[in-house]
């Protein structure tokens, strides 16, 4: 990070004003050596320094006044909501239908009794398994 000549850098200043005051402080070390390698804190991390420096007696009130309007001249990023999740599969009612039509005349059908299970367990049937599933209900209107 390169300093310009003549700029004052109170953010600096404050940091090294709070090492003093709170010497052992992880935070404020942890946020001293980020500033020094990046150049720059998020309004969070602002916001941090702020509540520690305010609670420093000797620290001029024009360079919290300072760090307070860097604060608010940050933008506010918000999180959007997550989308509600929406089930993986929807059951077909039609094919609910098909499976109770055929159990109904025939309750030990086998693969009827299994597509069923398939069914109701929320797994999506293949179209070769709704296909049987009509095969079957043509057949038990037959009979």
């Amino acid at each position: 990070m390169q300093k310009q000549k003549g700029k004052i850098d109170i953010i600096n200043e404050i940091l090294e004003e709070c090492i003093l005051a709170y010497p052992v402080s992880s935070f404020v070390i942890s946020l001293y050596q980020r500033y020094q390698l990046m150049g720059s804190l998020s309004k969070k991390q602002l916001q941090g320094l702020y509540g520690k420096a305010s609670k420093i007696k000797g620290l001029l009130p024009g360079k919290l006044a300072t760090l307070e309007a860097i604060i608010k001249r940050m933008p506010t990023r918000y999180k959007s909501e997550l989308p509600s999740p929406k089930p993986l599969f929807e059951k077909d009612t039609e094919t609910g239908q098909l499976i109770a039509a055929i159990l109904s005349k025939f309750p030990g059908h086998k693969r009827a009794l299994f597509l069923k299970t398939k069914f109701d367990n929320n797994e999506p049937l293949s179209t070769a398994e709704i296909n049987d599933l009509k095969r079957f209900s043509k057949w038990s209107e037959n009979k």
